[in-house]
């Protein structure tokens, strides 16, 4: 890289940082205010533990040289070898997506699940869901890769990745006690803040995603606006319709579901289909939140309805509306690879993360779930002995 591009993505890398501390509060606003030092550390804490563990073998299991289909090598192992400002900028910058990934995950089982089984899990989870899927969509070794399938940032590898590990974690840790239909947030400003960061953020996340400071970045960071902005108004249009009233939350879920449908795409469509996109994708996404009380299962903060939806929505969009190689410009050949690898990833990372989740429920003195008086008390006091307000105030 010249040093014009390094600036850049040490700026990205930097940029997509920023997005943990802004789901951070995202997700912090969500819940209730006894969750809330709790909710924001399973995000916080992933910047130590997920930083470290990538530097130690995530990185080398993901991209290592040497590597096959399925998996790097550990030729890199604590990024030996990893000596070239090119190569380190790469490690740089893809470690601030595996930071974020789990994190995702945490909108899921906010409210119920031990922080000490989290930290575990989040070993686990990088180690043998997210490192494998990493390989097989990013490594030129990988078989996805190979395969042709196009994911520009991270719509399989990151979004659909967490959707699946939300719906297996969900699932397993139970439902919340005495909680039909969700609770309100404890406080929008922190989710709009949130969001705001988040859209910053990702930035950095997309218009990084080319490795230089160049037109492809232009165009992924004009694509990624624009289909934030369509799908959040297509939100706030809905909202209206059904409420009659404008939603601050539901303003930002939307930007955030259109943020997660653009990442893959973003280096592969034009501004008029990522126009396209955000109305499709506001539209999908919208009525999979509205309608999730149909179903039994507490994804506490929708990270599947908009996540794991958003990613699979935006990786069919790129197999449709890609400049080359789309459907709509007479190949199905891309559309056919990138559904190949949304069946690959949801099948791989539902069925891995349950395996660990079990293994880590089964284990004495650990299990996923806290006790009930803890979460009668809020995790913030049973896992970390504070509170995020201290005057007195209802949950």
């Amino acid at each position: 890289m010249d040093s014009g591009s390094i600036a850049w993505m040490l700026t990205c890398s930097a940029l997509v940082l920023l997005m943990t501390p802004g789901l951070a509060f995202f997700y912090g606003g969500l819940v209730r205010r006894k969750n809330v030092v709790s909710t924001i550390m399973y995000s916080f804490i992933c910047m130590g533990l997920v930083s470290v563990i990538w530097v130690l073998w995530g990185y080398t299991l993901s991209f290592g040289e040497g590597g096959g289909n399925l998996i790097g090598s550990l030729n890199n192992f604590a990024l030996r070898g990893v000596d070239s400002p090119d190569d380190q900028v790469f490690a740089i910058f893809q470690m601030m997506f595996a930071i974020i990934t789990p994190a995702l995950i945490t909108g899921a089982f906010c409210e119920r699940f031990k922080f000490k089984t989290y930290m575990i899990f989040l070993v686990l989870w990088i180690t043998f869901v997210y490192a494998p899927i990493a390989h097989w969509v990013w490594d030129s070794n990988g078989w996805l890769f190979k395969r042709g399938a196009l994911d520009f940032a991270g719509g399989a590898v990151v979004h659909i990745n967490a959707g699946m590990a939300a719906i297996a974690a969900a699932a397993l840790v139970g439902r919340r006690r005495n909680i039909e239909r969700g609770v309100e947030p404890h406080n929008v400003p922190y989710v709009i803040l949130g969001a705001s960061i988040l859209w910053f953020g990702w930035f950095g996340f997309n218009a990084g995603s080319g490795l230089a400071a160049d037109g492809l970045a232009v165009s992924a960071f004009l694509v990624t606006n624009t289909c934030a902005a369509t799908a959040m108004m297509i939100w706030v249009i809905l909202g209206m319709f059904h409420g009659g009233k404008v939603s601050g939350v539901g303003a930002a879920t939307g930007a955030i579901a259109g943020l997660a449908t653009i990442t893959p795409a973003s280096g592969f469509i034009g501004v008029e289909s990522s126009l396209y996109l955000g109305i499709i994708t506001g539209i999908i996404t919208f009525y999979a939140v509205y309608f999730k009380s149909k179903v039994n299962l507490d994804d506490a903060l929708d990270v599947f309805a908009v996540h794991g939806i958003g990613g699979i929505v935006g990786l069919i969009g790129t197999g449709i509306f890609a400049t080359n190689g789309g459907l709509i410009n007479g190949s199905s050949d891309l559309l056919i690879e990138n559904f190949i690898m949304i069946v690959s990833t949801v099948a791989y990372s539902l069925i891995v993360s349950i395996v660990i989740l079990k293994i880590l429920d089964m284990i004495p003195g650990l299990g996923l779930r806290s006790e009930e008086n803890e979460e009668d008390q809020g995790l913030d006091l049973s896992d970390h002995s504070e509170r995020g307000y201290v005057a007195d105030g209802a949950d």
